[in-house]
């Protein structure tokens, strides 16, 4: 069966109830794999890919009932909408993009133009200025910054003053897709954010992964519990009991790493640190129906300033529908988890968010049929890993193999798409080529 004949799905669950738009048909796992894959997200699905494709045989383990990790896509209102990963940022570099154009995959530019709203109205020519000015500024200041070497220190050290009334937006929007505040993000990071570029995908980021994951050897609901190297190969545990194999490839979030993964012997101090000093990054969506919204043309952002707090992003016309995008931050997230943390506390949040900003008759027919969760997810535990100030080398630090058996991959590893899809495939296909070149070495 090819990938455009998968089966689409039928009220399987999934994040918040939503089952995933498309189901891939996967291989039984093979009786002696040569390697084990811990997660059938991203990164695990690219390793898998690449062990295949060199010829070894490849058992993948995944914890939730699907494939795909944080990049999810549901159907709403008739429209395929993303809960979990979205855009296809750094396309000269993302090796979804590279890839989805060379299978046909509906890939569109993301438009460059977007709005900018300042008290509840388009802005003017001046503000519009004054917005850009303020975003080049802070970006070249960050930039140069993390340039000129020395000590790690907050990218929030290096914004330039006299950045006028935008200067608090700036950071808003910046901490929003560093997944914290800029205070407690390493400056030696922020460039890597790269979002120049930029591509969506007609259907869905998840359904495009399933498609990917087409004839895999998976075993969905196959959480692992543990590791043991202390052998000349891997020991894989669950529930349903241990697999070995010759190495393992651990794709898992840090997050979830830290909470549900043992290793035996324990891992080396240096990875073990490594792995334990990221933090969390937040970043959530609220899927809005708003028929009525002000803003016209597809898939642009908007910015908006003044008064209030503004929502940290708004991305409107998804696809050209009524569907949009607000998306919600570390401080959003933690009023809602004062509120209860549940959808309905999402939902009275995002709605009064709106109602800062929008008089009662724009917000009319406005519905908010998703709200994403990842921060409580068991199998995520966020957004994605942030580095904190002083922890710059952690992503490299863990490209290393441990006892040349065990390999570490992830979004978490990549320094130029850190926090994308993009950067997990990119990181799952590297530890798989350099664990068969490690296993053809060993066996030639």
């Amino acid at each position: 069966m090819s990938p455009r004949q998968s089966r689409p799905a039928r009220g399987q669950p999934s994040h918040e109830g939503h089952p995933p738009n498309l189901i891939p048909r996967l291989a039984p796992l093979p009786e002696d794999p040569a390697v084990i894959v811990v997660g059938a997200g991203a990164a695990g699905i690219a390793a898998a890919r690449t062990l295949r494709a060199a010829g070894l045989a490849v058992a993948v383990l995944e914890a939730r009932d699907r494939v795909g990790g944080r990049t999810f896509t549901t159907d709403l209102r008739g429209h395929a909408v993303d809960l979990g990963a979205h855009w296809l940022h750094a396309g000269p570099i993302n090796p979804l993009v590279q890839l989805g154009l060379a299978r046909g995959e509906r890939l569109r530019r993301a438009p460059q133009e977007g709005h900018v709203w300042v008290g509840g109205r388009p802005a003017g020519s001046a503000d519009r200025r004054a917005s850009a000015r303020a975003f080049e500024r802070a970006d070249r200041a960050m930039t140069r910054g993390a340039a000129a070497g020395g000590p790690d220190r907050p990218a929030a050290s290096a914004l330039p003053p006299g950045l006028g009334p935008w200067g608090a937006r700036v950071a808003q929007v910046h901490g929003l897709v560093s997944g914290r505040p800029l205070s407690e993000v390493s400056l030696q990071d922020f460039p890597s954010m790269e979002y120049g570029d930029n591509f969506f995908l007609a259907g869905g980021y998840g359904a495009y992964l399933a498609r990917l994951a087409e004839g895999l050897p998976v075993a969905l609901s196959r959480p692992v519990t543990g590791i043991d190297w202390s052998g000349p190969g891997v020991r894989v545990d669950t529930a349903a009991g241990p697999l070995r194999a010759q190495a393992v490839i651990v794709t898992a979030p840090m997050m979830v790493l830290r909470a549900h993964l043992s290793f035996t012997p324990a891992l080396p101090a240096a990875v073990r640190a490594a792995i334990d000093g990221f933090s969390t990054g937040i970043y959530e969506h609220a899927v809005l129906h708003w028929p009525g919204s002000p803003f016209r043309g597809a898939d642009r952002l908007v910015s908006m300033g003044g008064g209030q707090r503004a929502p940290s992003g708004l991305l409107a016309r998804i696809d050209g529908s009524a569907l949009h995008f607000l998306e919600l931050d570390v401080a959003d997230a933690a009023r809602i988890d004062a509120a209860g943390g549940d959808a309905d506390a999402a939902r009275r949040h995002v709605r009064a968010t709106l109602r800062r900003h929008f008089p009662a008759a724009r917000l009319a027919g406005l519905t908010i049929p998703a709200v994403s969760a990842w921060r409580h997810d068991p199998w995520a535990r966020g957004s994605w890993a942030v580095v904190p100030p002083g922890h710059a080398g952690a992503r490299h630090a863990l490209h290393a193999p441990v006892g040349e058996r065990v390999w570490f991959a992830g979004e978490a590893l990549s320094r130029l798409q850190w926090g994308t899809a993009g950067g997990a495939f990119a990181e799952g296909a590297r530890a798989a080529g350099a664990a068969a070149e490690r296993i053809r070495a060993g066996t030639g």
